[in-house]
Protein backbone atom coordinates (compact mmCIF):
# COMPACT_ATOMS: atom_id res chain seq x y z
CA UNK A 1 0.00 0.00 0.00
CA UNK A 2 0.93 3.35 -0.66
CA UNK A 3 0.63 5.16 2.23
CA UNK A 4 1.38 2.64 4.87
CA UNK A 5 2.62 3.85 7.97
CA UNK A 6 1.62 7.43 6.86
CA UNK A 7 -0.14 9.52 9.18
CA UNK A 8 -2.81 12.19 7.27
CA UNK A 9 -4.79 14.79 8.65
CA UNK A 10 -8.07 15.70 6.74
CA UNK A 11 -10.05 19.00 7.50
CA UNK A 12 -13.40 18.64 7.29
CA UNK A 13 -13.42 15.12 6.54
CA UNK A 14 -16.73 14.19 7.61
CA UNK A 15 -18.60 13.76 4.49
CA UNK A 16 -18.65 14.73 1.10
CA UNK A 17 -15.09 15.28 -0.68
CA UNK A 18 -13.52 15.26 2.94
CA UNK A 19 -15.01 11.79 3.64
CA UNK A 20 -14.01 9.84 -0.06
CA UNK A 21 -10.75 11.44 0.62
CA UNK A 22 -10.57 9.65 4.32
CA UNK A 23 -11.44 6.34 2.55
CA UNK A 24 -9.00 6.82 -0.34
CA UNK A 25 -6.08 7.12 1.84
CA UNK A 26 -7.09 4.74 4.61
CA UNK A 27 -7.54 2.10 1.92
CA UNK A 28 -3.53 2.55 0.66
CA UNK A 29 -2.64 2.22 4.42
CA UNK A 30 -2.64 5.73 6.02
CA UNK A 31 -4.17 6.42 10.01
CA UNK A 32 -6.52 8.99 9.20
CA UNK A 33 -7.27 12.07 11.97
CA UNK A 34 -10.62 14.27 10.65
CA UNK A 35 -11.12 17.33 11.96
CA UNK A 36 -14.28 19.15 11.15
CA UNK A 37 -16.14 21.70 13.12
CA UNK A 38 -19.37 19.54 13.94
CA UNK A 39 -19.71 17.41 17.14
CA UNK A 40 -18.00 13.91 17.86
CA UNK A 41 -21.37 12.93 17.46
CA UNK A 42 -21.99 13.70 13.76
CA UNK A 43 -18.48 12.56 12.70
CA UNK A 44 -18.88 9.12 14.63
CA UNK A 45 -20.56 7.66 11.53
CA UNK A 46 -17.57 8.31 9.49
CA UNK A 47 -15.01 7.50 12.17
CA UNK A 48 -16.63 3.87 12.85
CA UNK A 49 -16.93 3.11 8.56
CA UNK A 50 -12.89 3.62 8.86
CA UNK A 51 -12.41 1.65 11.45
CA UNK A 52 -14.54 -1.15 9.63
CA UNK A 53 -12.36 -1.05 6.95
CA UNK A 54 -9.38 -1.77 9.09
CA UNK A 55 -7.65 1.89 9.47
CA UNK A 56 -6.88 3.53 12.49
CA UNK A 57 -8.74 6.82 12.57
CA UNK A 58 -9.56 9.60 15.30
CA UNK A 59 -12.04 12.69 15.20
CA UNK A 60 -10.91 15.96 16.60
CA UNK A 61 -13.34 19.28 16.61
CA UNK A 62 -11.93 21.93 15.62
CA UNK A 63 -12.60 25.47 14.10
CA UNK A 64 -9.82 25.78 11.04
CA UNK A 65 -10.59 29.64 10.74
CA UNK A 66 -9.69 30.14 13.93
CA UNK A 67 -5.86 30.32 14.38
CA UNK A 68 -5.44 29.20 18.04
CA UNK A 69 -7.91 26.42 17.21
CA UNK A 70 -5.84 25.03 14.56
CA UNK A 71 -2.29 25.35 15.97
CA UNK A 72 -3.77 23.26 19.35
CA UNK A 73 -5.63 20.92 17.01
CA UNK A 74 -2.07 19.92 15.19
CA UNK A 75 -0.12 20.28 18.28
CA UNK A 76 -2.41 16.83 19.92
CA UNK A 77 -2.75 15.04 16.88
CA UNK A 78 1.25 15.67 16.54
CA UNK A 79 1.45 14.69 20.16
CA UNK A 80 -1.16 11.97 21.10
CA UNK A 81 0.42 9.71 17.07
CA UNK A 82 4.02 11.01 17.16
CA UNK A 83 4.02 12.73 13.92
CA UNK A 84 2.42 13.72 10.87
CA UNK A 85 2.59 13.31 7.24
CA UNK A 86 0.02 14.34 5.27
CA UNK A 87 -2.49 17.70 5.40
CA UNK A 88 -5.88 17.81 3.20
CA UNK A 89 -6.63 21.39 3.58
CA UNK A 90 -10.84 20.39 2.16
CA UNK A 91 -12.94 22.84 4.91
CA UNK A 92 -15.39 25.02 3.30
CA UNK A 93 -18.30 26.92 2.63
CA UNK A 94 -20.01 28.99 0.41
CA UNK A 95 -22.41 32.16 0.24
CA UNK A 96 -23.41 32.35 -3.03
CA UNK A 97 -24.98 35.36 -4.72
CA UNK A 98 -24.50 37.90 -6.72
CA UNK A 99 -22.52 40.55 -5.14
CA UNK A 100 -24.96 43.37 -5.34
CA UNK A 101 -26.34 41.61 -2.57
CA UNK A 102 -23.35 40.13 -1.19
CA UNK A 103 -22.87 41.46 2.46
CA UNK A 104 -19.44 41.95 4.40
CA UNK A 105 -20.64 39.31 6.46
CA UNK A 106 -20.88 36.95 3.49
CA UNK A 107 -17.68 37.57 2.13
CA UNK A 108 -15.76 37.55 5.10
CA UNK A 109 -17.06 33.71 6.58
CA UNK A 110 -16.22 32.12 2.82
CA UNK A 111 -12.92 33.79 2.80
CA UNK A 112 -12.36 32.99 6.70
CA UNK A 113 -13.15 29.35 6.39
CA UNK A 114 -11.56 28.39 2.55
CA UNK A 115 -8.55 30.74 2.34
CA UNK A 116 -7.49 31.94 6.20
CA UNK A 117 -8.38 27.90 7.29
CA UNK A 118 -5.99 26.58 4.78
CA UNK A 119 -3.50 29.09 5.75
CA UNK A 120 -4.14 28.41 9.40
CA UNK A 121 -3.35 24.90 8.86
CA UNK A 122 -0.24 24.75 6.56
CA UNK A 123 0.72 27.44 9.16
CA UNK A 124 0.59 25.00 11.95
CA UNK A 125 2.07 22.20 10.16
CA UNK A 126 4.79 24.46 8.92
CA UNK A 127 8.03 24.37 11.07
CA UNK A 128 6.75 20.06 11.87
CA UNK A 129 7.02 19.96 8.43
CA UNK A 130 10.85 22.00 7.64
CA UNK A 131 12.32 19.76 10.57
CA UNK A 132 10.92 16.64 9.37
CA UNK A 133 12.28 17.41 6.00
CA UNK A 134 9.18 15.40 4.88
CA UNK A 135 5.29 16.41 3.79
CA UNK A 136 2.44 15.98 1.73
CA UNK A 137 0.19 19.24 2.31
CA UNK A 138 -2.67 19.06 -0.51
CA UNK A 139 -5.05 22.09 -0.78
CA UNK A 140 -9.05 22.03 -2.28
CA UNK A 141 -8.96 25.19 -4.45
CA UNK A 142 -11.78 25.25 -7.60
CA UNK A 143 -11.71 25.65 -11.39
CA UNK A 144 -13.51 28.95 -9.73
CA UNK A 145 -10.76 30.14 -8.62
CA UNK A 146 -9.01 29.98 -12.36
CA UNK A 147 -12.02 31.15 -14.32
CA UNK A 148 -14.41 32.92 -11.99
CA UNK A 149 -18.32 32.53 -11.67
CA UNK A 150 -21.26 34.84 -11.30
CA UNK A 151 -22.54 34.97 -8.18
CA UNK A 152 -19.58 33.70 -6.17
CA UNK A 153 -17.53 36.45 -5.60
CA UNK A 154 -16.34 35.74 -2.47
CA UNK A 155 -15.85 32.08 -3.10
CA UNK A 156 -13.45 32.12 -6.57
CA UNK A 157 -11.44 35.00 -4.40
CA UNK A 158 -10.81 32.31 -1.63
CA UNK A 159 -10.11 29.79 -4.00
CA UNK A 160 -7.58 31.85 -6.13
CA UNK A 161 -6.03 32.74 -2.93
CA UNK A 162 -5.06 29.06 -1.95
CA UNK A 163 -3.87 28.87 -5.04
CA UNK A 164 -0.77 31.56 -4.78
CA UNK A 165 -0.74 30.42 -1.42
CA UNK A 166 -0.09 27.17 -2.27
CA UNK A 167 2.32 27.83 -4.71
CA UNK A 168 3.95 30.54 -2.41
CA UNK A 169 4.68 27.71 0.32
CA UNK A 170 5.94 25.11 -2.46
CA UNK A 171 8.59 27.36 -3.01
CA UNK A 172 8.92 27.80 0.48
CA UNK A 173 9.30 23.87 1.74
CA UNK A 174 10.65 22.54 -2.04
CA UNK A 175 14.18 22.44 -0.32
CA UNK A 176 12.95 20.51 2.75
CA UNK A 177 11.29 17.40 0.65
CA UNK A 178 8.12 18.93 1.22
CA UNK A 179 5.40 18.94 -1.78
CA UNK A 180 2.80 21.51 -1.60
CA UNK A 181 -0.16 21.07 -4.04
CA UNK A 182 -3.68 22.16 -5.02
CA UNK A 183 -6.70 20.32 -6.28
CA UNK A 184 -9.24 22.77 -8.64
CA UNK A 185 -12.56 20.31 -8.88
CA UNK A 186 -15.26 21.86 -11.12
CA UNK A 187 -19.09 20.37 -11.06
CA UNK A 188 -18.64 17.51 -8.65
CA UNK A 189 -21.97 15.86 -7.75
CA UNK A 190 -21.81 16.23 -3.36
CA UNK A 191 -24.76 17.00 -0.68
CA UNK A 192 -23.95 20.62 -1.83
CA UNK A 193 -25.06 20.03 -5.64
CA UNK A 194 -27.70 17.70 -4.42
CA UNK A 195 -29.88 20.50 -3.47
CA UNK A 196 -29.63 22.39 -7.08
CA UNK A 197 -32.61 22.05 -9.61
CA UNK A 198 -32.40 19.33 -12.19
CA UNK A 199 -32.48 22.36 -14.92
CA UNK A 200 -29.66 23.53 -13.40
CA UNK A 201 -27.67 20.20 -13.04
CA UNK A 202 -28.46 19.91 -17.05
CA UNK A 203 -26.74 23.23 -17.71
CA UNK A 204 -23.92 22.90 -15.58
CA UNK A 205 -23.17 19.76 -16.99
CA UNK A 206 -24.03 20.65 -20.87
CA UNK A 207 -20.93 23.28 -20.42
CA UNK A 208 -18.14 19.90 -19.77
CA UNK A 209 -16.33 18.44 -22.53
CA UNK A 210 -17.27 14.65 -20.56
CA UNK A 211 -20.76 15.80 -20.19
CA UNK A 212 -21.31 14.72 -16.35
CA UNK A 213 -20.67 15.66 -12.54
CA UNK A 214 -17.33 14.28 -11.30
CA UNK A 215 -17.70 11.99 -8.09
CA UNK A 216 -15.95 12.28 -4.92
CA UNK A 217 -13.98 9.88 -5.54
CA UNK A 218 -12.79 11.14 -8.57
CA UNK A 219 -10.98 14.34 -6.40
CA UNK A 220 -10.19 11.57 -3.50
CA UNK A 221 -8.10 9.62 -6.11
CA UNK A 222 -5.88 13.13 -7.39
CA UNK A 223 -5.87 13.82 -3.90
CA UNK A 224 -4.13 10.19 -2.71
CA UNK A 225 -1.62 10.56 -5.52
CA UNK A 226 -0.27 14.19 -4.88
CA UNK A 227 -0.06 12.31 -0.93
CA UNK A 228 2.20 9.54 -2.57
CA UNK A 229 5.70 8.78 -3.43
CA UNK A 230 4.41 8.70 -6.93
CA UNK A 231 4.10 12.53 -6.67
CA UNK A 232 7.50 13.13 -5.23
CA UNK A 233 8.91 15.56 -7.78
CA UNK A 234 5.42 17.51 -8.15
CA UNK A 235 5.15 20.82 -6.15
CA UNK A 236 3.98 23.67 -6.92
CA UNK A 237 1.24 22.42 -9.53
CA UNK A 238 -2.80 23.19 -9.25
CA UNK A 239 -4.55 20.03 -10.56
CA UNK A 240 -7.76 20.37 -12.39
CA UNK A 241 -10.20 17.38 -11.96
CA UNK A 242 -13.19 19.12 -13.62
CA UNK A 243 -13.95 16.90 -17.13
CA UNK A 244 -12.21 19.78 -18.93
CA UNK A 245 -14.81 22.61 -17.74
CA UNK A 246 -11.71 24.80 -17.29
CA UNK A 247 -9.66 24.27 -20.32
Amino acid sequence: MKLEGKIALVTGGSRGIGFATCKKLASEGATIIITDICDEEKAAPAIKELEEMGAKAKFYKSDVSNFESAQETVNAVIKDFGGLDILVNNAGIVRDMLMIKMTEADFDAVINVNLKGTYNMMKATYKHFMKQRSGRIISLASVVGIMGNAGQANYSASKAGIIGLTKTVAKELGGRNVTVNAIAPGYIATDMTDKLSDKAKEVMSSGIPMKRAGSPEDVANAICFLASDDASYITGEVLRVDGGMAM
